[in-house]
C-alpha cells in the first residue's frame, strides 16, 4: 500500500522527468540580435576649434580643415553625398577626405579658399556607418574666411588719395549724367531715365570742385550747368515751384516715388536749390554766359513757394504735396534729421520766405528734437538716441558750414562732430559683434543692403557699412575718416573700388558687396572731402546774401554770418 508521503514523492519525480523531457525537445533559448545604434557625431572642429550645430564662424584661415569624430566607422561611399561644403552661390566644393581611427575620424580639406568668402558645411542623414546606420541628425555650420590685409593698389600720399577718390567719384555725375538734362541719375542699377532732384543738387555742387581740381575745364563745367539750368527752368514739371523727388531725365515729367508721392518734395527741392545757389556763387564772372546762368538760377529759386508748403499758414513746413492726393502724405518736417537745410532755404527766399516761428514751432517744436544725453563719452545736443544715421550730419551741411554755428538749440560743431564720433565708436567697440567692424571699418548711414535698403545707425545696425558715411565725415573726424578711406581703398579695394568710386555699401559678415552707386551717397563724398580740404562749398554757399539774411532771421550765429 502506497502512503500519502510516497505519492507526493512520486508526483515530484514525475514532474521533474516531464520537464526534463520537454527541455530536451526544445533545445537552448535563441540569442537576441544585437541592436546597432544610429551613427552620431561626437565632435566637429574647424581648424582645430570646436564648432556647434547651427553656428557661424568668422575670420577663418583660407586653408580650412574640418575634422569630424563619429561614434562608429563611416561608410566611405556615403561621405561625398553625406557631407557637403557649399559657397555663397550654392556651388558644391570638392574636398579631399582623410580617414583615421578605423574610419571613425574624418578630416575634410577643400582647396585654398578665397578671402572674405562665405561657406556652409552640412552633414546629413545620407551619411551612413559601415554597419549601414544613418547619421542620427543633421549637423551644419557656416564660416567666413579672413580679410586679406595686403595692399590691393600702389601706395599714394594722403593728398593724392583724396584727389583720386574725388576724381573717380565725380565720374558718376559727369560721365553717367542723363544725356538730355545733365541731371544725376538716381542710381546706376535702375531705370536710366529716372533722375533725382536732390541728388542732382549734390551733383551740381561737385562741378566747382571738378573745375578747381582740373578734372574738367571751366568752360565744360559752365556748359553742363547751362544744360541743367535750362532743363530745370524750361522743361521740368514743378508744383508751386517745388520739384518732385524723381523726374524723367528726358521729358522732365514727375516720376512717382511712391503712390501718393507723385508731386512736390520740398526736402529734395531744398537740396537742389542749395546746389544751384552754390553754383551761382561760383560762376561769378561778368561774361554774358555766366551772367545769364545766374539770372536763370535766380528765376528757379524765386519760383519756389516755400510759404505755400505751410499748408494754410501752419507754423510748420510740409514735406509733400500731390496734384492728385493733395496733402494726403501729411508729413510735417520736424527735426532733428536731414532737413535743416529745408528751413534755411525757406527762410532765405526773397519771394516766398517763412517767419522765424515756423522754424521754432515746426522744425524745433518736436518733443524729440533735443537730446543732451552722453554716448561713449560724447554729449549729443540734438536728435535720436545714439544720433541716427550719419546723413543727418551730411546733407544739410554740404553747404552750411557747422564750424562755429550756433542757435538757441545747439552748437553745430559739437552736434556734427559728436554724432560722427558716436557712430565711429559704436562700430569700433562693435557691441553687436558684426564681423569686420573696427576703427578702420566703420560708418552707418542710409544705403543699399543685401536684398533691400535701410537707414543704418547704431540703433539699426544690421551689419552693413556704407563708405559714404565715413568719407563724408572728413570735416568732423579727419583722422578716423582717413583710416577708413585707406582700409576701403587698399585692403578692400579689389571689392569696393569701381568705375564711379566706392560701391554703395558692403557687409563682411554677409560677404556682400553692392554693385550699385547712388547719387545721394556719391555726391557728399566729393563735396565733404573738399570742404575738409579747402572749405570751397561752405564758402560758396554761405556767401549767398539771401542765406546770410535767412540764417540770421532764424537765430543762427556764426563767424560767416
Amino acid at each position: 500500500m502506497i502512503t500519502v508521503i510516497q505519492r507526493k514523492h512520486f508526483f515530484i519525480i514525475a514532474a521533474g522527468l516531464l520537464l526534463a523531457g520537454c527541455s530536451k525537445k526544445s533545445g537552448p533559448a535563441p540569442t537576441p540580435e544585437p541592436v546597432i545604434p544610429l551613427l552620431t557625431i561626437a565632435s566637429v572642429k574647424l581648424n582645430g576649434n570646436t564648432v556647434n550645430n547651427g553656428n557661424s564662424y568668422y575670420n577663418i584661415n583660407t586653408t580650412a580643415s574640418v575634422r569630424y569624430v563619429f561614434s562608429a566607422p563611416v561608410n566611405r561611399t556615403t561621405v561625398a553625398s553625406g557631407i557637403t561644403i557649399k559657397d555663397n552661390s550654392g556651388t558644391t566644393l570638392t574636398y579631399s577626405a582623410v580617414y583615421a581611427n578605423g574610419d571613425s575620424v574624418l578630416i575634410l580639406q577643400p582647396a585654398v579658399l578665397p578671402n572674405i568668402s562665405l561657406y556652409s558645411v552640412a552633414a546629413g542623414t545620407i551619411l551612413k556607418s559601415v554597419a549601414g546606420k544613418s547619421l542620427s541628425a543633421n549637423h551644419s555650420f557656416s564660416f567666413v574666411t579672413k580679410i586679406d590685409s595686403t595692399s590691393k593698389f600702389p601706395l599714394l600720399t594722403d593728398d593724392e588719395l583724396l584727389t583720386k577718390v574725388q576724381q573717380q567719384t565725380f565720374k558718376y555725375f559727369w560721365d553717367f549724367a542723363h544725356p538730355v538734362s545733365g541731371l544725376a541719375r538716381e542710381r546706376n542699377n535702375g531705370d536710366d531715365n529716372t533722375v533725382t532732384s536732390g541728388g542732382s543738387g549734390f551733383g551740381i555742387m561737385t562741378i566747382p570742385v571738378a573745375i578747381n581740381r582740373n578734372f574738367i575745364t571751366r568752360a565744360d563745367g559752365l556748359a553742363r550747368m547751362q544744360k541743367i539750368v535750362g532743363f530745370l527752368k524750361n522743361t521740368t514739371q514743378t508744383f508751386h515751384g517745388a520739384f518732385p523727388h524723381w523726374l524723367h531725365g528726358g521729358s522732365g515729367i514727375a516720376i512717382a516715388f511712391s503712390t501718393k508721392d507723385d508731386g512736390a518734395d520740398l526736402v529734395e527741392t531744398s537740396y537742389l536749390i542749395a546746389g544751384l545757389m552754390t553754383a551761382r556763387q561760383y560762376f561769378n564772372s561778368a561774361s554774358i554766359e555766366e551772367t545769364t546762368l545766374r539770372t536763370d538760377i535766380n528765376t528757379i529759386c524765386n519760383n519756389v513757394d516755400w510759404s505755400w508748403f505751410r499748408r494754410n499758414n501752419e507754423n510748420v513746413l510740409y514735406w509733400h504735396w500731390s496734384p492728385v492726393y493733395n496733402w494726403d502724405m501729411n508729413v510735417p518736417i520736424r527735426g532733428w534729421n536731414e532737413c535743416l537745410i529745408t528751413y534755411i532755404m525757406a527762410a532765405s527766399s526773397t519771394t516766398h520766405g517763412i517767419p522765424a516761428n515756423v522754424y521754432s514751432s515746426g522744425w524745433a517744436g518736436s518733443g524729440t528734437f533735443t537730446n543732451g544725453a552722453t554716448y561713449f563719452g560724447y554729449q549729443l545736443p540734438l536728435g535720436p538716441s545714439l544720433g541716427g544715421p550719419l546723413f543727418f550730419s551730411h546733407y544739410s551741411f554740404l553747404g552750411v558750414d557747422p564750424t562755429g554755428l550756433q542757435d538757441v538749440y545747439a552748437n553745430y560743431t559739437t552736434q556734427t562732430k559728436n554724432h560722427t564720433l558716436i557712430n565711429y565708436t559704436h562700430c569700433k567697440t562693435n557691441p553687436n559683434n558684426q564681423f569686420g567692424y573696427s576703427e578702420n571699418c566703420w560708418g552707418l548711414t542710409a544705403s543699399d543692403i543685401k536684398n533691400g535698403y535701410t537707414a543704418s545707425s547704431p540703433t539699426n545696425d544690421v551689419g552693413f557699412i556704407a563708405p559714404t558715411a565715413a568719407l563724408s565725415s572728413f570735416p568732423y573726424t579727419p583722422a578716423e575718416s582717413m583710416k577708413a578711406l585707406k582700409f576701403f581703398y587698399y585692403v578692400l579695394g579689389d571689392k569696393l573700388w569701381k568705375d564711379y568710386g566706392f560701391v554703395d555699401a558692403f557687409s563682411l559678415k554677409e560677404t556682400w558687396f553692392a554693385g550699385s552707386f547712388l547719387a545721394i551717397d556719391q555726391g557728399p563724398i566729393i563735396v565733404m572731402i573738399e570742404n575738409y580740404r579747402t572749405g570751397l562749398l561752405w564758402n560758396l554757399f554761405t556767401s549767398c546774401p539771401e542765406v546770410k539774411t535767412g540764417m540770421r532771421s532764424l537765430g543762427f550765429t556764426a563767424p560767416y554770418l
